[in-house]
């Protein structure tokens, strides 16, 4: 039995390595309402926000603060992954969300488009800051395995119940930095 999860798990791999090599991600900032309304939907019907009982409604208000800069990740013609970030205000340099489409997860496509928010956020920030649910431990050991380091702990920060695990990266001392 074990040759055989071997060679599925083999497969899988190795059509999800030929996958990437051939994949052309494209990542720009939202530009309609229509790819604010797809975005939005990749989130609601996800983790953390599940969990976290936010609606599509409430992750399109989210979109439209005007402090937030809403990314979406594309493959040809479809959305399949959206990131949010702060690189203006008290909290700037922060990651405020990033969700990869369901069907397109397990291919390396969330490693991608963070390499994509660490240039944006480190060419004006010497850290990034981002929270992590203490429910999501898939999502920990990402951004630990990324290089990331918890630095504090934010009790019932968003729901009573679920704290958020307050993460940095950084490439220098601030002072050096600005």
């Amino acid at each position: 039995m074990e040759d055989k999860d071997t060679f599925v798990t083999f497969i899988y791999l190795s059509k999800s390595i030929r996958l990437m090599k051939d994949l052309k991600l494209n990542i720009r900032r939202v530009s309609t309402n229509k790819e604010i309304a797809n975005c939005a939907e990749i989130m609601a019907v996800s983790e953390p926000w599940i969990t976290l009982g936010m609606s599509r409604d409430h992750v399109i208000h989210t979109f439209n603060d005007p402090l937030n800069e809403v990314f979406a990740a594309w493959v040809k013609d479809e959305i399949v992954g959206t990131m949010v970030i702060q690189t203006k205000g008290a909290f700037s340099g922060y990651l405020k969300s990033i969700a990869v489409k369901s069907g397109w997860r397990g291919i390396k496509l969330g490693e991608k488009m963070m390499e994509f928010i660490e240039n944006e956020i480190f060419s004006t920030c010497a850290n990034l800051f981002l929270c992590v649910s203490s429910f999501n431990q898939e999502a920990q050991k990402f951004y630990l395995k990324l290089g990331y380091e918890q630095i504090g702990v934010l009790k019932d920060y968003l729901v009573e119940g679920h704290d958020e695990i307050l993460m940095r990266k950084t490439i220098a001392p601030i002072l050096e930095r600005c």
